[in-house]
């Protein structure tokens, strides 16, 4: 993705004007996010108080994300879900594009030291079912006030996708026979859809913010949609997440744990089934992102050592796939 430097002095203009900073610091490009642009700085006022921040934008001349991130994460803390608070929203005077300011939350985010560094070993304790818990917070978010439009007929929300993938493979004219195999699984096992919830679309070990024990927040909600809430307890279970653990939520839990917060903190009734198909979606998803990596790769449309490395996962993903269902 092409950086859009930003201007120290724009960006103390812009906090001026919606918070009453006076001075900006340490402004600096974060890597991480699907699309948007990551800015970390700090900003302090004239009574000497400082807020330490993260900036998230599309830069000008680029089209606003499709999710709106700023409504979501507003709707996220009113429901009780862990996340940054929102400071305000960029407009267009501020003239640095679409986006906003929140908060800036110390902590961990590296897969592999969360789940196997020992500063982390409380944290791991109750992982699961903390995970459990933040989810039902998640899904019951208003899908209105979350801004993702209007739910889709769940019973072709499934079979939708899974052609949506199985076109993006034909397009590629590559044969994976797993894949297919995987989607004809997918089509004669689906079970009973749920009500239709607000989904993160990319929870999991690396998009969750460690600290003292405890998940302190969660990030990266550019993936989210309407969809069915197990969605999410599966993309967590995809062994790609669990960075070499043994634990099947996210290298650390049990899915028994996993449910049992969910549950307990007011969430859908869910099964392991319920998760064991969303796992298998998700690796399926997964499996196709890389591919299409590999390929803008090998087709030139971004030469990167980094998405050719991603496409030789393709393999690792059919293994973990003919591990569920056999």
């Amino acid at each position: 993705m092409r950086v859009h430097a930003i201007d120290a002095d724009v960006v103390t203009r812009v906090t001026a004007r919606h918070l009453g900073a006076t001075d900006v610091r340490g402004l600096a490009r974060l890597s991480g996010g699907a699309s948007r642009e990551t800015w970390s700085f700090d900003a302090t006022s004239d009574d000497g108080s400082t807020l330490e921040l993260i900036l998230r934008r599309d830069p000008p001349g680029r089209a606003a994300a499709a999710v709106d991130e700023c409504a979501l994460l507003t709707e996220a803390s009113r429901s009780n879900v862990r996340v940054p608070t929102v400071r305000f929203e960029l407009d267009e005077d501020d003239g640095i594009g679409h986006g906003f300011v929140m908060d800036r939350i110390a902590g961990e985010t590296l897969g592999r030291r969360i789940v196997h560094d020992d500063r982390f070993a409380s944290a791991r304790d109750d992982f699961a079912y903390e995970c459990g818990e933040i989810l039902a917070a998640i899904h019951e978010m208003d899908i209105e006030r979350s801004r993702l439009g209007r739910p889709r007929d769940p019973t072709s929300f499934v079979a939708d996708q899974i052609t949506g993938y199985e076109q993006l493979l034909d397009g590629f004219d590559v044969a994976r026979p797993v894949l297919e195999l995987a989607m004809r699984w997918l089509r004669t096992h689906q079970p009973e859809l749920h009500e239709p919830a607000v989904v993160h679309g990319d929870f999991r070990v690396g998009n969750l913010i460690v600290t003292d024990g405890v998940i302190q927040a969660v990030l990266d909600w550019e993936l989210a949609h309407v969809g069915d809430p197990a969605e999410d307890l599966g993309w967590l279970c995809v062994r790609s997440w669990r960075f070499g653990g043994t634990g099947r939520v996210g290298g650390i839990g049990s899915v028994a744990s996993l449910l049992a917060g969910y549950t307990d903190a007011g969430g859908r009734s869910l099964t392991d089934d319920d998760v064991r198909y969303w796992e298998v979606f998700g690796n399926l998803r997964w499996a196709v992102i890389c591919v299409a990596q590999a390929f803008a790769h090998l087709n030139g449309d971004h030469r990167s050592v980094e998405l050719a490395a991603i496409g030789r996962r393709v393999c690792e993903v059919e293994l973990d796939l003919m591990e569920l269902l056999g």
